[in-house]
């Protein structure tokens, strides 16, 4: 029987007062004020919760959430940051990985999150399987993903910053990738598991790396994801290295075109911004990552004044320390607004961004909205918990108070979170896990 979300307090849908039908794995009606659905229904009463399209997360690192504030690396700039962690994760084992990569799933859905992107570069020999853990445990929580195979060839005696231990040839990598994409892109609507490529940055990748993974992405029609223009360092970087600028770089290597989603991209000049949405690329804003590492200010208005879709991202773990979607919706808020103005960026921007741009970065014009075709894919917030109950706005509360957990999450039509926990999922007990893979790590690097 289909499922009627009844009579939310608020709803970030047109003309859906009383609420959203689901049938099977889809969005089919909206019932507008005064009137009750077509066909008949199971009801979830939802009086009490602001519902949204489930948030979408554009730029993470899962493997990180076993480095999070390691002490060598606090109060670092970005780069002197990645020479202290590129030796540590060079020690990640499989195991590690996948309670790693389980913890940053359960926080992601736990916060609202439907779907995520992951962004995995890190190939030590233990490593081999990384996208491979990674569908697996999306599946065992039930969160739509986009994986990245992310790659490195540059190491510090080519240049680079990491050390050789965590590079590959870029045989090896164009190889893997065409098994990962071979085993579970699907490019249907309402998907589950997505692949893309993600060379990880112009000072850890070679230009034949960059420029070969354009060429495999077109092949397969596969979108492509990379940092860029992410910290001063870097440009000065691209400049000394390659002779131009990041978007110059780009656009020499078939980069620059609508299936191209770029990681944090705060240093654009207004030139750069219009050539980048005219060629329909989007920005992943990462706003605690870039607060964190001191990096700076995503444009994020000029950029969607070009044409540029933004979505955000909540970054590595070992970046920001958090895997929260709304969490980050509210971040992307205030960073916004206190860079470019109280009219330049509101809370309904900021849930746009979290859901609608996010969608848009991942190419997926199957989610993002609550409209009638659209996968049902649905976060649920109480109201009526202390920090967030007195609002008169509830939408705008959502970002403005940022509560802490979901109490309901929906992806595909079936629920991945209720009452505020991950049926099934121990979580005190994957805490303790967690924390004793994280020290054994920091052991195995001399930490």
């Amino acid at each position: 029987m289909a499922l009627w979300l009844r009579d939310p307090l608020a709803i970030m849908a047109p003309k859906a007062k009383r609420g959203i039908v689901i049938d099977d794995s889809t969005i089919v009606e909206c019932v507008e004020a005064g009137a009750e659905p077509s066909v008949a229904c199971a009801v979830f009463d939802a009086s009490a919760h602001v519902l949204v399209p489930g948030l979408v997360n554009t730029h993470h690192h899962f493997y990180q959430t076993l480095t999070r504030s390691l002490t060598p690396a606090l109060d670092s700039e970005v780069f002197p940051w990645l020479q202290v962690m590129y030796p540590v994760w060079q020690h990640l084992t499989e195991a590690d990985l996948r309670l790693a990569v389980r913890v940053a799933l359960a926080e992601l859905a736990l916060s609202g999150c439907t779907t995520t992107a992951d962004h995995h570069y890190v190939f030590p020999p233990a490593l081999e399987s990384a996208i491979d853990i990674a569908v697996e445990e999306a599946a065992r929580i039930g969160l739509r993903v986009t994986l990245t195979r992310g790659s490195m060839d540059l190491s510090i005696e080519d240049g680079g910053l990491p050390p050789a231990a965590v590079v590959q040839d870029i045989g090896q990598i164009l190889a893997h990738s065409e098994r990962l994409i071979a085993r579970y892109h699907d490019p249907a609507p309402g998907a589950m598991v997505q692949i893309a490529l993600a060379p990880c940055s112009p000072f850890s990748v070679s230009r034949e790396l960059m420029r070969d993974s354009a060429l495999l992405a077109a092949k397969h029609g596969l979108r492509l994801h990379t940092h860029m223009a992410a910290h001063a360092d870097e440009i000065g970087y691209c400049l000394e290295r390659f002779g131009c600028r990041p978007v110059d770089y780009l656009e020499e290597l078939g980069w620059l075109g609508p299936n191209a989603w770029l990681a944090h991209g705060i240093f654009f000049s207004p030139d750069e911004i219009g050539r980048l949405g005219r060629a329909a690329v989007s920005i992943a804003h990462c706003p605690s990552s870039n607060m964190i590492t001191a990096s700076g200010f995503c444009p994020v208005p000029d950029l969607e004044a070009a044409g540029v879709a933004v979505g955000l991202g909540v970054d590595g773990s070992s970046a920001s320390d958090l895997s929260s979607m709304i969490g980050e919706a509210r971040q992307a808020f205030l960073l916004q607004r206190a860079a470019h103005g109280v009219r330049r960026a509101g809370a309904a921007d900021a849930l746009r961004w979290a859901t609608a741009g996010g969608a848009a970065c991942l190419g997926r014009r199957d989610i993002g909205s609550l409209v009638p075709g659209m996968q049902a894919d649905v976060a649920l917030f109480r109201a009526d918990a202390l920090g967030f109950t007195g609002v008169d706005d509830a939408l705008a509360g959502l970002i403005r108070s940022a509560p802490a957990r979901a109490d309901r999450v929906m992806v595909a039509g079936r629920w991945i979170v209720e009452d505020g926990r991950i049926p099934g999922l121990d979580e005190t007990a994957l805490a303790r896990m967690h924390a004793e893979a994280a020290r054994n790590l920091r052991a195995r690097a001399g930490l």
